[in-house]
Parts: structure tokens; sequence; C-alpha cells
């Protein structure tokens, strides 16, 4: 009976691996096609993760990486103690809340308009229109600014100020200006990246919405309001998280490359990212540019957590994890 019961026991359990095993051969081809994807985000995002332990060392080349001296946060207080640390700080949060707020209701607008074009072909030149800034770098577009305002033959200076009888303006030399002018350009280059995304999601909503709301008499507003921007609520609670992840991050060519670097501008253009980039430039620092983007890596980690904590708890099926 012993016997038996173990040759019972035995067979089960080769019964119960193979459908495991032929399932796993069934979806090989998939997990061929992702191998790459996997390789590639592991060499590229993974791996360099060990370079973390730079952030807190005093870099000596000689000795190596690993070899120099620890020096624990003392990379983080050459950030924190300086005098810009404040003014670097704020430019950041509230750029990046501006273009997070205002590239939401652009994109997701833009994206209603776009889905209401009934010939494809102009609704398909219009997407790749509004897609080809955020293809272009960002060195051509601040040149593309040079030539609106530069202050000799800048065409709002040359056609658009005369025309209004109104002085030119010394653009590079006045930063008041410039908070506008860099949501403008984060404007016009990013929302088009969005609005295909949202205009993917507007895509995807069963046509018969809107057919049983235009019988019951909804005007265009209201189906807008009660059945587009709900529909597509989780998409954009989505793409809003990933943006506060990155809300310590700031687009480097657009606060360095787009007013040229101009001293002047500093005041209202320096962000976390410039400022690293300059000192690591002035004291070849590399220990203090790793604290940095760790500190912005670790605040991201964390806002994305507690926003995805207070969205779960509202509802759950809008949340990212």
């Amino acid at each position: 009976m012993t016997s038996d019961t173990a040759k019972e026991t035995k067979a089960k359990a080769v019964t119960s691996v193979k459908p495991k095993w032929s399932r796993l051969s069934r979806y090989a081809p998939l997990f061929i096609m992702v191998l790459p994807g996997v390789v590639y985000l592991f060499i590229n995002n993974y791996l360099p993760m060990f370079g973390l332990v730079i952030a807190f060392k005093d870099i000596n080349f000689a000795k190596g990486i690993f070899a120099s001296d620890w020096i624990g946060l003392k990379n983080f207080e050459y950030l924190f103690k300086t005098s810009d640390a404040w003014l670097i700080t704020r430019n950041t949060i509230l750029y990046n809340a501006a273009f997070i707020v205002i590239n939401l209701f652009i994109a997701v607008g833009i994206a209603i308009l776009l889905n209401e074009i009934r010939k494809k072909w102009l609704a398909r030149f219009y997407q790749s229109v509004i897609l080809i800034p955020y293809l272009i770098s960002m060195v051509i577009v601040g040149y593309l600014v040079l030539a609106l305002l530069s202050g000799e033959n800048g065409f709002v200076n040359k056609q658009v100020l005369p025309a209004f009888g109104a002085e030119p303006v010394s653009w590079y030399s006045e930063p008041k200006y410039w908070p506008y002018i860099l949501t403008i350009v984060n404007i016009w280059k990013n929302a088009g990246y969005l609005c295909v995304i949202y205009l993917a999601a507007i895509i995807g909503i069963d046509p018969e919405y809107y057919e049983a709301a235009t019988i019951d008499g909804a005007s265009k507003w209201q189906q807008i309001k009660s059945i587009t921007v709900p529909l597509i609520a989780p998409v954009i609670t989505i793409m809003t998280l990933l943006q506060i992840g990155r809300i310590f991050y700031s687009d480097f060519g657009l606060f360095y490359q787009v007013p040229l670097d101009t001293g002047e501008l500093h005041s209202v253009t320096n962000v976390i990212d410039t400022y690293v980039y300059r000192a690591l430039l002035n004291l070849g620092d590399i220990g203090m540019s790793s604290a940095a983007g760790l500190y912005q890596s670790v605040v991201g980690f964390v806002l994305v957590l507690i926003s995805n904590y207070i969205v779960s708890r509202r509802n759950r099926d809008h949340a990212l994890f």
C-alpha cells in the first residue's frame, strides 16, 4: 500500500508539472521577444545603481570608486547648505507643478478636439503636426526661441511689437518674462505627446455611450463632462503620478539651452539640474552631482508612493499599484 501511494503521489506531481511546462513552452516566443528589453532595462537602469555609492564618497580616480574615502552625507551638505538651495528647489517644484497642471488641461482639451475630427487624413495630419515639437531637440528649440526673441533680429522685436507701437524688449536681460516664456515653450513641446496618449484613451471609449447620451438629449459639453473625462480618468491619473515622480527633476535643455545660460536670468531659470551641472563644470565634484541625483530619485519615489496612496484611498482602480 505504501509503494502504491508513493507511485500515485509521484504521478500526480508529474501531471501537475506538465501543464506548467506546457504553458511556459506555449509562451516561449513571447518571453524571447521580451528578453532584449529586459536585458536593456537591466544594463541601462539597474546596473548603474551600484554607482549610488559615489554619492557618499570623496571620489579619487587613482584609488577607484570603491576604494575612495567614505565621507557620508557631506556631498549632500554642499547641495543644501549653499545660498541657492532654496532658490533652485523653489524654481524646480513650482515650474514642474505648473507644467503638470497646464499640460494636463491643454493636452486633454486638444485630444477631445482631435477626436471630433471625422476625416481620418485630417486627424492624422493634426496628430503628426502636434507631435513634431516633442521630437525636436531642445538645442534646436533654443535657437528657434532665439530667432523669435533676439534683441537685434528677433521676429517679435522686428515685426510683432512695432505693429502694436511698442518698443523692442531685451528679452535675455529681463527675468520677469521668462517664467511665462519657459511655460509656453514647455507646453508647445510636450503637450502633443500627452495629447496622443489621451487621444488613444478617448478612441477606446465605446461609441454606444455617446449614442445613448445623444438620444437622451445631452449636449457635447455634457458628454465630455459625464462620459469622456470620467472614462479616461485612470489614464490621466497614471500620467500625473508619473510626472509627480519627476517633480524634483527638470528638463535640463529647457532651463539651460532655451535661456542660453544667460547669467542675468539665473534667478528664474536656475533649477537643481542646471545648478548641479554648473557646479560639476566648475568644481568637477562627481560626488556632489551623484548626491543630487540620488536626492531627486528618493524624493520622487516617496512622492509617487504618497500620491498613489491618496489616489488608492479615493479609487483603487485609478492607482498605479
